[in-house]
């Protein structure tokens, strides 16, 4: 299945039923009066998440979701059937952007939770509102309003608690390979990894963590170089960021050089991102001669004048996973215990999370500013003088 994390759709609620205009016409019964019922709502347009969706490729072949009108209302005071409501099922882990006003509208985070996008007009009322002493036969109705319209973005962001950051090749996929049943496509050459893969680190009957691998980043990213800048929104979930190192580069390039590439990349793209917990893994140890092994990590490690954890490990083989998947259980067990009981710690979360949201704003404000100024040069390409056509008119 094609992986498809962004989609712009258009949604519209149903339009309210007109009230009705009608009197009461019966056998012995003269001058009945009003008896014109009310119009139905309009449907609503709703989203729901379902974790059983992994990706947005169903709206790119349908963009266009209307809910059900309401129906007139009808004579004898009946009211007009209201429209069905929709319910539009997406990924667990969808940010839904308003297009036209760049509000986030929601953030889609737990299967079953159900988000408002259309409202439905309002119904119509029928005469029979409007009879009073003064005015016994009004011919007075009210029409159905009409349902909300709105052009949404959505952005799938994968849900994980961990996400791994590195340059192509470093050994991503090959850790999520190790230390969970995730079984992303592995092999000797640049840009294995095409797309995010998730992985359920477990250890044992009730715990366990989700990591994500995300395509790897090159240096000019952040201008549009390689494939990982698009899909590093992925990452903006997660609570630590594990930055994997290759210690052995089959191109024998710097190790070094190619992490402070990486945490420059993350700064352009994100500064919030980039303020997450970062720990430094030194992967492919097992390329280096034993005796040469700590002076290559005591080197990068000095030279990075790297502050945080650091760990060493050679994914293909195991070797030092264990104690990587141990002390991310440790930490992310702490920073749940610290969120639940302590409101400053949780204030910050939510405040990191306001800042990202933020950021994806921005990003899609200029998304949206990059395409209208390609559309006003197209525009301005288009010359009048060259379509004139010369009408002659018959005498």
């Amino acid at each position: 299945m094609q992986f498809v994390d962004e989609a712009s759709i258009i949604v519209e609620a149903g339009k309210g039923g007109n009230g009705c205009l009608s009197f009461r016409r019966e056998k012995y019964v003269p001058k009945g009066g009003p008896d014109g019922g009310d119009g139905g709502h309009g449907g609503s347009v709703y989203l729901i998440g379902d974790d059983a969706l992994n990706t947005l490729i169903d709206f790119k072949y349908q963009r266009f979701y209307k809910a059900q009108n309401g129906q007139p209302g009808q004579g004898r005071q009946m009211s007009g059937r209201a429209g069905e409501d929709l319910h539009v099922k997406v990924p667990v882990g969808t940010t839904v952007i308003d297009e036209d006003t760049l509000e986030v509208i929601a953030d889609v985070t737990e299967a079953g939770q159900v988000v408002l996008v259309a409202q439905g007009g309002r119904r119509g009322l029928g005469n029979i509102h409007f009879k009073s002493s003064t005015n016994r036969a009004p011919r007075r109705t009210t029409p159905g309003t009409e349902g909300e319209r709105r052009n949404l973005r959505f952005e799938m962001k994968v849900m994980a608690d961990v996400g791994l950051l590195g340059m192509p090749n470093a050994g991503k996929s090959t850790l999520i390979r190790s230390v969970s049943a995730a079984k992303p496509k592995v092999a000797n050459y640049p840009f294995t990894t095409l797309v995010p893969n998730l992985g359920v680190v477990k250890l044992g009957q009730h715990e366990h963590f989700v990591m994500a691998d995300v395509p790897g980043l090159i240096e000019g990213a952040s201008d549009g170089a390689g494939l990982g800048l698009r899909f590093l929104k992925h990452l903006t979930r997660t609570r630590l960021l594990l930055h994997v190192v290759d210690v052995a580069p089959f191109d024998e390039s710097d190790p070094v050089a190619a992490a402070q590439a990486i945490a420059h990349e993350l700064g352009q793209f994100s500064p919030a991102l980039a303020e997450r917990p970062r720990w430094l893994v030194l992967n492919k140890l097992d390329l280096l001669p034993a005796e040469e092994r700590d002076a290559a990590v005591d080197d990068i490690v000095t030279r990075l004048a790297w502050q945080g954890p650091v760990f060493r490990l050679s994914a293909i083989s195991g070797e030092g996973t264990d104690a990587l998947v141990q002390a991310v259980h440790r930490w992310l067990t702490e920073q749940r215990r610290l969120e639940n009981e302590d409101e400053e710690a949780a204030e910050h979360e939510r405040e990191m999370r306001r800042r990202m949201d933020d950021e994806a704003v921005a990003r899609a404000e200029s998304r949206l500013g990059r395409k209208r100024k390609r559309a006003d040069e197209d525009d301005d390409d288009f010359d009048d003088d060259d379509y004139d056509v010369e009408v002659e008119y018959a005498p």
